[in-house]
């Protein structure tokens, strides 16, 4: 069964850390797809009261969904971390919105018990996870800590939302 893209009843807007960019294709992505980076966030920012893009872009998003989460992120949203554009979102994110996560990392990361506390911590966040697969991994390993495929990501959130109750007319 097809899904219509996220674009059909979803506006969505990209946030990509620096290490992400390797695995990004930027011309494969849809063309009206906003792609922020760390370069632009304090790029329309020249006094007080200007707009900050991580704030901006919190106030904009009514749901976040981080896919993949790198063992990297995970750790930094534990921590309270936020050093990039990704995490000062994160850091600034109104916690009665949904937010989900889709780790992707090494089998090895996975099974850390570091792993295992940070996902103990973002879940006493409201964070939800979509747990990541067993196959072939970016290193060359199989093994679970592959991130869902985007199908589930896609039907995960989507039936979220669908089944929120709606805001009376």
């Amino acid at each position: 069964m097809a899904h219509p893209e996220p674009q059909e009843w979803a506006e969505v807007k990209a946030v990509a850390t620096k290490a992400s960019l390797h695995f990004i294709d930027r011309a494969s992505l849809p063309k009206d797809l906003k792609l922020y980076t760390d370069e632009e966030e304090w790029s329309s920012w020249g006094k007080i009261g200007d707009s900050v893009l991580h704030i901006e872009l919190r106030r904009w998003a009514d749901i976040m969904v981080i896919a993949p989460l790198s063992a990297n992120t995970l750790g930094k949203i534990a921590g309270g971390l936020c050093d990039n554009l990704l995490t000062c979102v994160i850091r600034a994110w109104d916690y009665s919105k949904p937010m989900f996560v889709a780790p992707a990392m090494n089998t090895f990361m996975w099974n850390n018990p570091f792993t295992e506390k940070h996902l103990m911590t973002i879940d006493e966040l409201g964070i939800s996870l979509i747990p990541p697969v067993s196959k072939l991994l970016a290193c060359g390993d199989y093994g679970n800590g592959a991130m869902a495929e985007p199908s589930l990501i896609h039907s995960t959130v989507r039936l979220f939302l669908e089944s929120r109750p709606q805001p009376s007319e």
